[in-house]
């Protein structure tokens, strides 16, 4: 406020710069306004950075879903062109030629896109840290990220016939085999890599990612929204539907893959055979095994064991999964624990009317009786120990439910109590070490 009241004076003096100044006579600048342009400035700054934000996060969007039309038309043009070939034309075709150069402009475009969505992502990290310079952001590991993930889109057919000599053993006769193989059978395989595209995009068009409150909650608990997060939640909200899809898509992918790599060496038509290879791989995924398929390459091999590994994890989320589903909830879980006790308090009931039925038979048996019946009173007193039995059985099955029943909430409920009962101890201990005059002063104060 000091500067505040020389400047309600020095607007009542004439101005010397015209109205459009905002300078003192002396040549300072006026605060106030200097003040309001600057905070001005500084709001249509963070407006337009949270602005740009967004549209490089809509941008960003739109780069991954091209890339990922763009990759699964490589893939499809690629099985086409793989299938045709084998039995329709050769190599040498123009037809091949053409589906072969379709394939290279489909891999340059994903190139391309690859290389924007990252562009934007450095973006998105020079505004999100205030950088001022965007090689701040290209660290060892994003480089290496960005370089291993264009090797991978770039692995594609490439046009022209090449060939090269494949050695192999055939499974039962141990024979070798050698045969004269398309390289293409080669880059076209790890083709399938692209895949990795759908769960950027599923990433990105996810809800939870999208949404600004659930990112907020996010970065207070720090839990960061990435892949691996969203597929947890998928796996939570729908497993059977993901379960299913996976395996489905690993069936059809793997069983396709191994018709190729088994193709030159398989004279008999068996793994190379589409129905056959699928027969092969559904036992291996099953951990079955009857061994009347094998593969004969290395090619074959390798998929089948990885397709062993991904059904033995596929087989213990199932396993996770059902039990999950027959696991019952909250309310069933109170339901059913109300009906046993209602159930067992009514078997106490009869077990200690039991016992009270047959200690009046001994008494009778024994004090009331002129003439005495060993036998009966022997009888009922078996009884009667059967009945105390029992009763102590039943007890003791209503003491295992009752210790079921305990939740996480009474287990709290508990851990409350013993909280308060520790301070109150700790509270007592301290308080009896005070002088008479300072507790009658506490307690003047509680009051």
């Amino acid at each position: 406020m000091q500067w505040y009241m020389p400047y309600l004076h020095y607007q009542q003096l004439p101005r010397s710069g015209g109205s459009g100044s905002n300078t003192r006579r002396g040549g300072g600048t006026v605060p106030g306004r200097t003040a309001s342009k600057a905070s001005k400035r500084k709001n249509q700054n963070i407006g337009y950075k949270l602005g740009h934000r967004r549209a490089l996060f809509e941008k960003r969007k739109r780069l991954s879903d091209y890339a990922l039309i763009f990759g699964m038309f490589g893939i499809v043009v690629m099985v086409i062109e793989t299938e045709l070939s084998w039995g329709v034309y050769n190599k040498s075709s123009m037809y091949s030629l053409a589906l072969k150069c379709l394939i290279s402009l489909s891999t340059v475009i994903l190139l391309g896109l690859i290389i924007a969505y990252h562009a934007r992502e450095i973006q998105l990290f020079v505004i999100d840290n205030g950088a001022d310079d965007w090689r701040i952001a290209m660290t060892m590991e994003r480089v290496l990220l960005i370089t291993l993930e264009l090797l991978v889109a770039a692995v594609h057919p490439v046009p022209g016939d090449f060939r090269f000599q494949w050695q192999a053993r055939l499974a039962f006769s141990y024979v070798p085999s050698q045969a004269e193989a398309d390289l293409d059978m080669v880059l076209s395989v790890p083709m399938f890599l692209r895949l990795y595209l759908i769960a950027r995009v599923m990433l990105l068009h996810s809800k939870l990612f999208t949404d600004a409150s659930s990112r907020s909650i996010g970065a207070l608990n720090k839990v960061h929204f990435n892949t691996r997060f969203v597929m947890k939640t998928l796996m939570t909200i729908c497993p059977g539907t993901v379960l299913l899809v996976f395996s489905i898509s690993l069936w059809i992918i793997a069983a396709w893959t191994v018709r190729v790599c088994e193709r030159y060496h398989d004279a008999h038509d068996i793994t190379s055979n589409f129905l056959g290879a699928m027969w092969l791989i559904s036992i291996t995924f099953l951990s079955i095994g009857y061994g009347d398929m094998v593969p004969h390459t290395y090619c074959g091999k390798g998929v089948c064991l990885l397709t062993g590994i991904m059904g033995a994890g596929c087989t213990a989320l199932v396993v996770a999964v059902v039990a999950r589903k027959l696991e019952l909830t909250k309310a069933e879980k109170h339901v059913h624990n109300f009906m046993m006790d209602t159930q067992l308090t009514k078997r106490i009931k009869n077990a200690a009317a039991n016992v009270l039925r047959e200690t009046w038979l001994i008494y009778k048996h024994t004090k009331l009786m002129k003439k005495i019946d060993h036998s009966r009173v022997r009888k009922h007193q078996r009884k009667f120990l059967q009945a105390i039995h029992q009763l102590r059985s039943v007890k003791m099955e209503q003491r295992k439910l009752s210790d079921q029943a305990n939740t996480l909430v009474d287990l709290s409920k508990v851990g409350k109590c013993t909280q308060t009962q520790t301070f109150d101890t700790a509270q007592g201990t301290w308080v009896s070490h005070w002088s008479p005059t300072s507790i009658a002063d506490y307690a003047a104060t509680e009051l």
